[in-house]
């Protein structure tokens, strides 16, 4: 069992899409996200296994949910730098996103 200390170690934090691209190269077709985490973060690079739920155009501006504590990940030849938050919902994954727009960088309390 994980205990509240483990999770608080956690740094989650919101973030908008600004820029999404197919990952050509990925194992399981992903997209490739930019994320703006605010002034203290700047933006990020993930990978995401998300195409079954969303086309490119309509993650542009929208907040997810992030891991912004983990070290930076190489999948193929890309440097995945945060997790995005999802579930793993019939269909694919579903993105974890606050129900109303908050600051970029907010963190999860």
């Amino acid at each position: 069992m994980a205990t509240f200390d483990d999770f608080m170690k956690l740094d989650i934090r919101v973030g908008t899409i600004v820029e999404v691209a197919a990952f050509e190269k990925a194992k399981k077709p992903a997209y490739q996200l930019h994320i703006d985490f605010g002034k203290e973060l700047g933006i990020k690079k993930t990978s995401a296994q998300i195409t079954n739920h969303y086309k490119p155009e309509e993650l542009i501006g929208k907040q997810v949910l992030a891991v912004v504590n983990f070290p930076p990940k190489q999948i193929a030849d890309f440097m995945s730098e945060v997790l995005v938050l999802g579930t793993y919902s019939e269909g694919g994954v579903v993105l974890v996103t606050p129900d109303k727009e908050v600051k970029n960088g907010d963190k999860l309390g």
